[in-house]
């Protein structure tokens, strides 16, 4: 597999799994969603905000239109799951796109990334990984999260296996996104 199709298969696993997460917490009333627990973040809606903003930082970086740490502010940018969700979605759509162009010149070229007072520069492909394990990493909290609500908490440690019982479970959710499970590895 070349690390292009690596990058790009990671980009939907990312969507597929935002996409999964973000269903499972609309079943929680908003109450719920905003009520403190035990996480690095306060809440789950704390929690999902925080993905999405870090995701603009880091994407808006690689497309060459830095917002910088104003991508931050405010902290909670969608305190409304519907339209966080929307956003989060859009985001995806991005990252995908942004995936679906890459090069392996690209992978290794630079990309600023503005911090509050200086510029830290790194290649593409190290920015990839950082955003998706920064992904995983919080979608982890929420998951934990949702185990003490009603909501049962999604599956999130599967990735695309090819048998057709793997695809079968995941067809709902491709549908509802629009993916094509092999234009994913092409």
């Amino acid at each position: 597999m070349s690390a292009t199709t690596y990058f790009r298969a990671q980009a939907y696993n990312n969507a597929w799994s935002n996409h999964r997460l973000l269903v499972a917490c609309g079943a929680l009333p908003a109450p719920e969603l905003a009520a403190k627990r035990a996480s690095f973040f306060p809440s789950i809606i704390h929690t999902l905000n925080h993905i999405l903003t870090v995701d603009w930082y880091y994407l808006s970086g690689l497309e060459g239109r830095s917002l910088g740490v104003s991508a931050f502010d405010p902290e909670i940018p969608c305190p409304d799951l519907a339209e966080l969700s929307d956003r989060q979605r859009q985001t995806d759509r991005r990252l995908i796109g942004f995936c679906e162009q890459l090069t392996d010149d690209a992978l290794a070229a630079g990309v600023d990334h503005q911090r509050a007072d200086w510029v830290q520069t790194e290649r593409v492909d190290r920015t990839l990984l950082h955003l998706f394990q920064h992904q995983i990493h919080h979608r982890g909290q929420v998951h934990a999260m949702l185990s003490d609500t009603a909501v049962p908490p999604p599956q999130l440690d599967e990735f695309f296996l090819d048998h057709e019982r793997e695809r079968a479970l995941r067809s709902t959710d491709f549908e509802a996104l629009g993916f094509d499970e092999d234009g994913i590895w092409r």
